[in-house]
């Protein structure tokens, strides 16, 4: 039988581009830089079959171009972006399907907005589990940014995620998950879940390895952003405002206001 894996190549300062392997050939996601993608290939005899783009940020799309002057593959990505990202050939939408069949891989697309208003997930089964690739709206521990959506939008994009099976593998974008860490901890300093993990982490980044893929599970237990429903985030949220918070999405706009400033 076929083996399928999922790794990362490491890119840029704490970029992974994420790859979805079935024996030889490859489906690779948000590659910001081509030359490591390009080294991959040759130094592994992979074959590429397609690229996926989660939003239009650079350090996810920049090595298209290079990629696409060797390899012939078709790109997919956000609709909205067909004519700001130069490489995307097929536009996707919410509730859309793709298939790979290349390394056998069916994927549904999820609108995810906040950390920009195209982004999208792709969510599907590869070999034994389900995987997410959510780029920079859903982090180990953390959040991405709102740089074009607002707190509520990415509050609901955040739930969306959270409402998937719970062995789903979180494929995001960065390597940030200590610096997270050390924020969820100033929010729920007596998170046991978070404060084992911690130590896992740490040793991980020891030996330089990645701390990559997450699970939904696991961000539902350690992430504040992923945990605003709670009655300590409410508390922390009012306690670092100075005022009462009991919402979902305020406590959420507080503690992102709060990370910004971490």
């Amino acid at each position: 039988m076929s083996q399928a894996s999922i790794w990362a190549i490491p890119a840029l300062h704490d970029n992974y581009i994420w790859v979805a392997q079935r024996d030889s050939s490859i489906v690779i996601v948000d590659p910001g830089d081509a030359n490591v993608v390009l080294d991959a290939i040759q130094a592994k005899g992979l074959k590429l079959c397609a690229i996926l783009i989660t939003h239009h940020h650079w350090d996810h799309v920049n090595g298209l171009e290079g990629i696409l002057s060797v390899h012939d593959v078709p790109v997919y990505g956000p609709a909205v972006d067909l004519d700001r990202v130069p490489g995307i050939q097929h536009g996707l939408n919410d509730g859309d399907h793709i298939s790979l069949p290349e390394i056998d891989l069916d994927l549904a697309i999820m609108t995810i907005p906040g950390h920009t208003l195209d982004h999208i997930a792709y969510f599907g089964e590869f070999g034994t589990k389900p995987l997410v690739f959510c780029g920079d709206t859903l982090f180990s521990g953390g959040c991405g940014r709102l740089f074009e959506g607002d707190p509520p939008t990415m509050h609901a994009s955040l739930q969306r995620l959270a409402k998937l099976p719970a062995e789903t593998m979180v494929c995001c974008a960065h390597e940030y998950t200590q610096a997270n860490l050390e924020f969820a901890l100033a929010v729920e300093p007596c998170n046991t879940s978070t404060l084992n993990y911690r130590d896992r982490v740490q040793l991980l980044r020891a030996e330089n390895k990645p701390t990559l893929p997450s699970s939904i599970g696991l961000e539902l237990e350690i992430n504040p952003f992923m945990r605003c429903h709670h009655d300590t985030l409410h508390k922390a949220a009012s306690a670092f405002s100075q005022k009462a918070i009991s919402s979902d999405v305020d406590t959420f706009a507080t503690i992102r206001s709060w990370k910004d400033n971490f």
